[in-house]
C-alpha cells in the first residue's frame, strides 16, 4: 500500500495532480500486479492536510511506540534516545494516590529523618509485583531502564530492603489506613468479611530456627519444603482488606483468634465472618460472636452427628438459581439448636456422579488385580488413596472389597454443601449467596500467586518474608480495584496499558520527554477508574 500521484491534462492546456492512496494487486490473466486505487484524496493543490495528519496519527496506533514517535517528528532533527513503558506505572500510581496510601507512608516517614526515598522504593517494589515480578536486586535495574515510574531519584537495592524495614515496621497502621481510606473512596460493605489461608514455601533446604517457616501440611501439595501460612480477610466486592503471616505448621482453625482480634480493633460495626470448613470448632464459633459478631461457616458433610441430622432432614428445596437450591434447617436442642442452610447444585451433583462413577471403574479393576496377585504393600497404598481408598473396606480374610455403603452414602450428598450461621435475621438465600462469595479469597489467592509471583520464596529472615507480603497484599490491593471498576482481568488491563511508552527526545535545540498517544482502548481504562489521562509532554529541556 503506497502514496501515488496522477497527472491529468484538461483542454485548456493545464495539468491537474490527484494524490490518491494505491494498492498493487496480482492480475493472474495478465501475468503482472496492477495499481487499484483504494481512496484519491483529491487534487493536490486542495489536500485537506488537517485530515491527512488526523489519518496518520489514528494509523500509527498500530504502531511501536518508537515507530509513532519517529514518524510524528520525521521532519525535525530529534532523537530517540530510549522508550520505556510508562502507562502501567502511571495507572498503579494514580490508584496508589487516590487511595491515599503515599499519605499515610508520609505520617510515617514525618517521624523519622531518612535520607533514602523509603516511599519511591515502596511503590516500585509493589509496581514490579504488578507489572514484572521480579527479585528485590532486580528491581534497581528494572526501575531504571524498563520502566518508567516518574521516581527523581534513582533507587539502589538498599533503598529497597530500608523501605521493607519501615513497611514491617509500620504494618499495623498501615493497613488500618489504607483500609479505611479504600472503604470511604469506594464504598465498600463490610458487614460480610471472607477469610481463608493459603501457603507459600521456599526455596531452601532447611528451615533452620524460625517462628513462621516450618513444615506442616501444604495445600500447594509442596510438603517436602519449609512454609508459612498467609491469611487473607476479603469484602464482598473482592477488595482485599488485610493479611496475616503465619508459621507453617499452624492448623487454620488455630488463627481465628488472632484475626478477629486484630479487625476487631478497627471498630467496623457489625460484621458476619464468612470461613471454609477448616474453621468449624465451637472455640472459634465463640470467638468469631466476640464483640456482636456473627458467622457463617462452611461445615463437613460427614464425621458430626449433628451435621448429618441436619442434612437428612426432611423437606423441598427453594430454586434460587438454576445451579442453586437451598433449604433452610435447624438441629439440636435448647443452648444447642442451630441454624443450617443446605445448598443443592444440580450441575455439580452431575460432575460428583461422573466423577465417582471413574473412580469406582478404576478402583474395580485394580481390586482384581490385587485380589488375586495378594501383594499387600499395594493394598495398603490403595486403603490409603486419597481418592479411592475411601470406598474400599477390608474384610476379616484380608480380602478387599468394594464399600457400597459408602459409595451409596456418597451418593445422597452429590452436588450439596452445608452451611451453619449464628446470624438469626439473614435471609437463608443471603447465606448461601454470600458463602459462594468465599470464592473471592480462593480468586485473590490465585492472583497472589501466579499473577504476582508470592511465590517461590528467597528471604530467610522472618522481617524480610513478613514484608514480602505485605507487598504483595498492597499490589493485590491495587490489582482487584482495578479490576473490580474496569470488568476486566488485570492481565488484559496490564496488556493495554503497558504498550504506552514514555519516549525519550533529543536534538540540538534540547531534550523532550513525550507520551505516546492513548489508544481507544487505553483512555476507556482511565475513564472507568476516573483518572486524567498522563500529560502528552512531560518535560521539556531546551539548551542555552
Amino acid at each position: 500500500m503506497y502514496i501515488r500521484t496522477i497527472k491529468r491534462k484538461n483542454k485548456d492546456g493545464s495539468v491537474v495532480e490527484y494524490v490518491q492512496l494505491a494498492n498493487n494487486v496480482w492480475n493472474k490473466q495478465k501475468g503482472f500486479a496492477q495499481a487499484q486505487v483504494i481512496h484519491s484524496f483529491g487534487r493536490s493543490d486542495q489536500l485537506d492536510t488537517e485530515a491527512l495528519k488526523r489519518l496518520i496519527k489514528s494509523m500509527s496506533r498500530f504502531l511501536p511506540p518508537e515507530d509513532a514517535v519517529r514518524i510524528e517528528h520525521q521532519d525535525d532533527d530529534l532523537k530517540i534516545m530510549s522508550s520505556r513503558p510508562a502507562g502501567g506505572a502511571y495507572l498503579l500510581k494514580s490508584l496508589w494516590n487516590r487511595l491515599r496510601i503515599d499519605d499515610c507512608l508520609k505520617n510515617g516517614l514525618g517521624q523519622r529523618s531518612f535520607s533514602s526515598p523509603i516511599a519511591d522504593a515502596i511503590f516500585a517494589m509493589v509496581a514490579n509485583r504488578a507489572l514484572a515480578p521480579s527479585s528485590k536486586l532486580a528491581i534497581e535495574q528494572w526501575a531504571a531502564q524498563d520502566v518508567y515510574l516518574g521516581n527523581e531519584e534513582k533507587l539502589q537495592v538498599q533503598h529497597c530492603y530500608r523501605a521493607m524495614d519501615f513497611l514491617l515496621e509500620h504494618q499495623e497502621i498501615i493497613q488500618q489506613e489504607v483500609f479505611w481510606s479504600t472503604a470511604n473512596l469506594l464504598n465498600l460493605t463490610v458487614d460480610l468479611i471472607f477469610f481463608d489461608t493459603t501457603n507459600t514455601y521456599f526455596e531452601t533446604d532447611e528451615p533452620g530456627p524460625s517462628e513462621l517457616k516450618a513444615y506442616g501440611k501444604s495445600k500447594d501439595k509442596r510438603g517436602d519444603l519449609p512454609q508459612v501460612t498467609i491469611g487473607l480477610a476479603v469484602t464482598r466486592e473482592g477488595i482485599p482488606v488485610r493479611c496475616w503471616v503465619l508459621p507453617g505448621n499452624q492448623h487454620d482453625s488455630q488463627c481465628v483468634d488472632q484475626v478477629q482480634k486484630d479487625l476487631n480493633s478497627w471498630n467496623l460495626g457489625r460484621v458476619v465472618w464468612v470461613m471454609d470448613r477448616g474453621m468449624t470448632s465451637q472455640s472459634n464459633q465463640k470467638i468469631l460472636q466476640r464483640a456482636g459478631g456473627q458467622y457463617i461457616l462452611g461445615e463437613k458433610l460427614s464425621g458430626k452427628k449433628r451435621n448429618e441430622a441436619a442434612l437428612s432432614h426432611p423437606g423441598r428445596f427453594k430454586v434460587i438459581a438454576d445451579n442453586l437450591h437451598i433449604k433452610e434447617v435447624f438441629a439440636g436442642e435448647d443452648t444447642g439448636r442451630r441454624r443450617y442452610v443446605i445448598a443443592y447444585n444440580p450441575r455439580q451433583a452431575e460432575l460428583d456422579r461422573i466423577n465417582r462413577k471413574q473412580v469406582l471403574e478404576r478402583l474395580s479393576c485394580e481390586l482384581e488385580v490385587l485380589n488375586k496377585t495378594n501383594k499387600t504393600k499395594a493394598q495398603c497404598k490403595l486403603l490409603l488413596h486419597r481418592s479411592m481408598g475411601r470406598y474400599v473396606k477390608e474384610l476379616k480374610s484380608g480380602m478387599l472389597r468394594l464399600d457400597k455403603a459408602k459409595i451409596k452414602q456418597d451418593e445422597k450428598l452429590d452436588g450439596k454443601y452445608l452451611l451453619s450461621t449464628s446470624d438469626q435475621h439473614m435471609s437463608a438465600e443471603n447465606i448461601a449467596l454470600g458463602y459462594k462469595q468465599l470464592l473471592e479469597v480462593e480468586r485473590a489467592f490465585r492472583t497472589l500467586k501466579s499473577t504476582l509471583s508470592l511465590r517461590p520464596v528467597y528471604h530467610s529472615k522472618n522481617d524480610r518474608i513478613r514484608s514480602h507480603v505485605l507487598i504483595c497484599w498492597l499490589a493485590l490491593l491495587l490489582v482487584r480495584i482495578a479490576e473490580v471498576e474496569t470488568g476486566q482481568s488485570w492481565a488484559k488491563i496490564r496488556q493495554q496499558m503497558q504498550q504506552q511508552n514514555l519516549i525519550d527526545l533529543f536534538g540540538q535545540n534540547g531534550r523532550i520527554l513525550q507520551h505516546t498517544e492513548l489508544t481507544p482502548s487505553q483512555r476507556n481504562i482511565l475513564n472507568k477508574l476516573k483518572m486524567k489521562p498522563p500529560k502528552r509532554i512531560l518535560h521539556v529541556e531546551t539548551t542555552a
